[in-house]
């Protein structure tokens, strides 16, 4: 955990530089695309809060390498036409060091080639194994993969005895790659999927999918890989259809806000997520328990609402960014990146990262706290 020491130091908000770009006072420029408005907004808008928050307190507290950080941002909406607009504009008129976005997976995708050919640090926030496997020189994720997701569900469900399960998802990027995902490794913990329905982003009631699930006398358990107003929608139509099954939804829905919007509904629902929304359960010797109380803390008292795991997600991208630079010396792209891929033990809120060049991501699926709702409020199952 060698590590540890230095991002401690981050935590408290004391960013020392260690070195400095000789001969250049000019600001160090991160580019982010997020979707603050739009069908992702649930995601987005934590995003860009906790990227404007921590840049002024970085800037406060004497910048990186001697120079101030300079945030230029847009919002795509959650369109990939818009995703790609943008990051091409970062990338070729507004001149980044850095990049910072894609709050979902088509977003994502959308700049994925343009970050490769500008050859410019890309660090996404979305979900899909797809962003960084096959591993991309330049680029990087924070989130776990969907793939893990699935695998920490797949563990439950073979814990709890269940072997045939209902699977329902999103035709987005998220929850095609999540379906996808959970199809191919079901069989691994001896889980049938003998159900499979989808749904649309635009759709606004899942109770004809839902009642072709539970007509199936097979199915012991449903599990909804989806982000967005459709996993709360699912969960809706399920407590009026009155299914008695467990239901387990995805890290796509990790935030206090889909308590809010599921309500009674709720109750029950298991899904991995970040120790963000639990983080006083976390033992005292947990590394993160101190990275993930501070960031709560800070955001809650700014923005005066519930912290979410999106946000999170944006924290570790400007941290790590920031770290790779204090330890490149350098605001270099090159240097940057590949001080990227020499991330160990950093303490994030999101995980443990330890990034390689094998490894763009650098979180193991352990890196899921598996939380249930249980009357109203998340509680830490394991």
């Amino acid at each position: 955990m060698r590590k540890l020491t230095a991002i401690a130091v981050l935590l408290t908000g004391t960013i020392i530089g260690v070195g400095c770009d000789q001969g250049s006072e000019d600001p160090i420029r991160i580019g982010a695309f997020v979707s603050a408005t739009g069908p992702a907004s649930l995601l987005g808008d934590p995003e860009l809060k906790t990227l404007e928050m921590y840049v002024e307190k970085i800037n406060a507290e004497g910048g990186v390498l001697g120079r101030e950080l300079e945030l230029i941002h847009y919002d795509d909406g959650g369109r990939a036409s818009e995703a790609r607009r943008y990051a091409n504009r970062l990338l070729r008129s507004d001149n980044v060091d850095f990049l910072i976005g894609g709050t979902t997976t088509g977003t994502t995708m959308a700049a994925v080639p343009l970050a490769e050919r500008s050859e410019i640090p890309f660090i996404s926030m979305a979900g899909a194994i797809e962003i960084t496997e096959p591993v991309r020189d330049w680029v990087f994720k924070t989130p776990q993969t969907d793939r893990m997701a699935a695998e920490r569900i797949l563990q439950d469900m073979q814990n709890e005895g269940i072997e045939r399960i209902g699977l329902i998802s999103g035709t987005d990027s998220f929850g095609r790659s999540g379906r996808e995902q959970t199809k191919e490794i079901a069989a691994d913990y001896g889980i049938e999927i003998v159900a499979d329905r989808t749904y649309g982003p635009d759709d606004t009631d899942m109770t004809s999918q839902l009642t072709r699930i539970n007509n199936n006398d097979e199915v012991e358990a449903i599990f909804n890989f989806g982000f967005g107003q459709g996993p709360a929608i699912v969960t809706r139509n399920y407590e009026h259809l009155g299914i008695d099954l467990p239901l387990y939804q995805s890290h796509g829905v990790a935030s206090d806000r889909f308590l809010e919007l599921v309500g009674s509904a709720g109750e029950g629902v298991r899904l991995p997520a970040s120790p963000l929304l639990v983080p006083d359960a976390l033992p005292d010797d947990d590394p993160q328990k101190a990275v993930v109380q501070g960031y709560k803390q800070e955001y809650e008292q700014r923005w005066e609402e519930s912290v979410s795991t999106f946000g999170g997600y944006a924290y570790d991208a400007l941290m790590l960014a920031v770290a790779a630079m204090e330890r490149a010396g350098s605001a270099e792209p090159a240097q940057v990146r590949d001080a990227l891929e020499q991330t160990e033990d950093f303490a994030g809120v999101t995980g443990i990262f330890n990034i390689t060049p094998e490894d763009h991501n650098g979180l193991e699926p352990e890196s899921f706290r598996l939380l249930e709702v249980r009357d109203g409020r998340w509680e830490l199952i394991d």
